[in-house]
Formats: structure tokens, sequence, C-alpha cells
């Protein structure tokens, strides 16, 4: 059985129109419930065209110009630092958020002895990289969650202070149960400390907004499938300005070297790496994939992230009414460590699971809990069909 769900626009707590969104962008939202954004965001209906005609272009090559091309990545720089309010020459596009972290891994000055500081429970794409470098000598420590299951923010901050700790490396949001660091106080933590923070900010950026120019961090890396409704193998990472310069990455790319954007004369070798971001990137890129990833972002902020984020804290109501009346445990935060990500765990929670997805209602099971990740164009009648649901299985 597959859900039909109203999208009457007087309910829905957005200052755009979402009856108008989801019929333009996403028009299969009618006959199903999507919550499942913090695992693989659907594309808009202007992405899959934008995909469409480029990849069109794509099968006559000749029918490419610069453009279509580099002129797609250029832009996919703009659009990127724009999201964070950083400077496009900040930004290195990448194919996933692994990429990032594992260059500020292997591209971080760090001596054996040195730690790595990282909470206990984050998502493996936060914690192989830094494990790898105990080939160089240095440590990481996993420090435990609170009895919450959330980061234990006061423990990271008391072990800042050890002068062998070299690098705080968090989740801006948890992909578990959407706990979202106060990133302001680690952020002046560590500046005051002289640790690098290096974040993953992939579960955040699309439903939050988020500001380098008002939160310093050193190093940002986001892919685009989730939150920003982009194609497999978009993202980028961001690189404080004057950090740069003193990070030589492990494995470069040809075209991070400066001189190679003139292709009449790539054999006048020089291994000056560029003084800007693009020294981080790995040639070639998939271009199509930047497009599409172009026309995602340009939507997404248009309609204004913080208007977004405001419109999914609204619509957890019905779910959250639900669970506190009949006694279910909350495992997602409220307030400033709150998101748009909303996890309960309700007695057999897999078979809730299986019986959501039997209706058309899509999430995801993570740690014990459902995880709930509405959009933009969710609506409180589809959250309130949740409640629903999973009222009629207790």
């Amino acid at each position: 059985m597959t859900v039909a769900s109203s999208s009457r626009t007087e309910q829905d707590p957005a200052s755009y129109d979402v009856a108008a969104l989801r019929a333009s962008e996403f028009p299969w939202s009618a006959r199903t419930i999507y919550l499942d954004h913090a695992s693989v965001g659907p594309l808009p209906e202007r992405t899959r065209l934008a995909l469409e005609a480029y990849n069109r272009k794509r099968s006559m090559p000749f029918e490419l110009g610069p453009d279509d091309m580099f002129g797609v990545f250029a832009e996919s720089r703009r659009l990127a630092a724009g999201l964070i309010n950083a400077d496009p020459s900040e930004i290195a596009l990448s194919t996933n958020t692994s990429f990032g972290i594992s260059i500020a891994a292997r591209a971080l000055p760090l001596s054996p002895g040195e730690i790595v500081l990282v909470s206990d429970r984050e998502f493996p794409a936060n914690v192989y990289p830094w494990m790898r470098l105990k080939d160089r000598g240095v440590e990481i420590e996993l420090v435990p969650v609170t009895s919450t299951g959330w980061p234990d923010e006061a423990r990271l901050l008391e072990r800042i202070e050890d002068p062998r700790v070299r690098v705080l490396a968090v989740s801006l949001t948890q992909f578990s149960n959407g706990y979202t660091a106060d990133l302001a106080r680690l952020s002046e933590a560590a500046r005051r400390t002289g640790t690098w923070l290096v974040v993953d900010a992939i579960q955040a950026l699309g439903q939050l907004p988020f500001d380098v120019a008002r939160t310093p961090v050193d190093i940002l890396s986001c892919g685009a499938q989730k939150w920003l409704l982009s194609p497999w193998g978009s993202g980028f990472m961001y690189v404080r300005r004057e950090l740069i310069s003193r990070l030589d990455p492990a494995i470069t790319g040809w075209m991070a070297f400066e001189g190679t954007d003139d292709f009449t004369r790539l054999t006048h070798y020089d291994d000056t790496l560029r003084d800007n971001a693009r020294r981080f990137e790995m040639i070639t890129l998939p271009f199509q994939d930047f497009a599409g990833m172009n026309v995602s972002l340009d939507l997404l902020l248009s309609l204004g992230i913080e208007r977004i984020g405001r419109h999914l804290r609204t619509l957890q109501e019905p779910v959250r009414e639900w669970a506190r009346r009949r006694g279910i445990s909350i495992t997602s935060p409220e307030g400033v460590h709150g998101c748009g990500i909303l996890c309960v765990a309700p007695p057999a929670v897999a078979d809730a699971h299986k019986q959501l997805r039997r209706v058309g209602i899509y999430c995801s099971l993570r740690e014990g809990s459902l995880r709930l990740s509405p959009h933009c164009y969710t609506t409180l009648d589809e959250m309130s069909k949740v409640a629903e649901v999973l009222d009629g299985l207790i």
C-alpha cells in the first residue's frame, strides 16, 4: 500500500510555497512519504533535467564548450562558498566527505605522540582516516558519549586543553541522532589552544545554516548527495585561507599546479602548487554531477536555508507529541542541539521500520531508533500520518 498525503500550504510552516515546490520539483511526493534525506536525498526535477541535458551534450563532446566543463566547476565553487559564507578560493571540489577528511588527516602537520580528538560513535568517515595515522605515530582518542548517546562536549572541551591534542574532528550534526554540536564554543576553544578544527558537515548543510566567518573552522568536508539533494559523486571541502599554503596534499591531481589551466603549454612543467584550495582537487571530476549539484544548490539557496530549518523543526511536532503521549523514547535533542533529524525508539523498532516501509513511509533504522529526516517539501500532514501509523503499532 502506498500512502497519499495532502500538501495544503496553510499547514506548512514555511515562507515559501510548499505545495508548488512539491508539484514542480518532487512530483512523486503525492504518492509516498520520503523521510530519509539523511541517507540519500532525491534529485529535484530541475536537477534531473539538467543532468539529462548535460549527458545529451556529453554524448556529442564536440558540443561541450569551456563553460560546460571548467565553467561548471567555477560555479560549483561559487555556490558552495555561498552556502557557508566562504570565498570560492577556499573551496575544493570533491566526490564525497571521506575525501576531504582524508586530505585533512594526511596534510595537517602532525607529529608522533600527538592526538586527534574524536567523539565516539561518529560516522566512520570521520574516524577511519584518523585511525590510519598510526603509521606516523599519531594517536586517535575516542571520547565516550554521554548517557544519552550524544557527544560529550564538556569532556571534549576539557581534553582540548591537553597540549598533545592537535586536532579536534567533529560532525556538525551526528548521523545517528541529529545532535548538532555547539560549534561556536568548540571553535573558540580550538582557536585559543591552537588546535585544528576539522568538521564533517554532510548531515547539516542543506538543513542548517552555517557561516565560517562567524564560526571559524580550519577544514570542512561535505558530500552533496544527502541534504543538498545532489548527485552521487558531488561535494566539496573548505580550507581556511590562512591554512592553504601550509598544507601539502599527500596526493595531487595534475591541475593542482600553477599554469595547468593553459592547455597549450601542458608540458611546461611547474611543480608550484596553486595558492588556493584547488591544490586539493583531483581531476578529472564528474562534470555532469557538479552541473546537477549547481542546480540543486541554487534551488536550496533560493528557498533559504534558515527557512528550511524552521520548517523542519515545526514538522517534528506531530511525532514528538505522539511519543510524549505514548511514553516513547525520543533519542534526538531539542533546542540548540536539535535539527531537522528526529529519532524515536518505539518497542520492536525493527518491526516498526518494516511496517512504515510497507505503507510507503521511508526512513532509516539507526542505532536502535527510527531516524526521520524530512526536507523542504515535507508537510505536516505527512508527519501526522507517520504518528498515526506508529500509534497503530503499539
